[in-house]
């Protein structure tokens, strides 16, 4: 998946929690959303606006749902989401399993994404 495919991906499945989203997808949509909050950060440093905290708003829910659909890739429970209650563990344990390759074939959460 190409970036801008992603980025227009991520939008499309605004909050969508089901299915399935590759790793190219979820990493291009986090790549994307960083260089965008880095860009409005510094702006309102400048400017004074809103414009970081309107962005961080406006990507809470896709980033979560991104997440969870990831989380889908490798077949598992979209609640795992939770082990960021954990301190330092359950990011770490959450970024390793954003960084493992997807599921081949169909599992539990639906077809492989291309």
């Amino acid at each position: 998946m190409t970036f801008k495919q992603a980025i227009q991906s991520g939008f499309q499945n605004y909050v969508t929690f089901s299915g399935r989203a590759s790793r190219s997808e979820y990493w291009y949509w986090t790549l994307f959303v960083f260089l965008c909050a880095f860009v409005l950060a510094i702006i309102d440093g400048f400017l004074g606006t809103p414009l970081y905290a309107i962005f961080t708003l406006g990507v809470f829910l896709p980033n979560l749902a991104i997440l969870v659909r990831r989380l889908h890739d490798r077949n598992k429970s979209g609640w795992w989401i939770l082990l960021f209650l954990i301190p330092l563990i359950g990011a770490v344990i959450l970024l390793i399993w954003t960084l493992l390759p997807s599921d081949n074939g169909a599992n539990d959460y639906g077809v492989e994404p291309i």
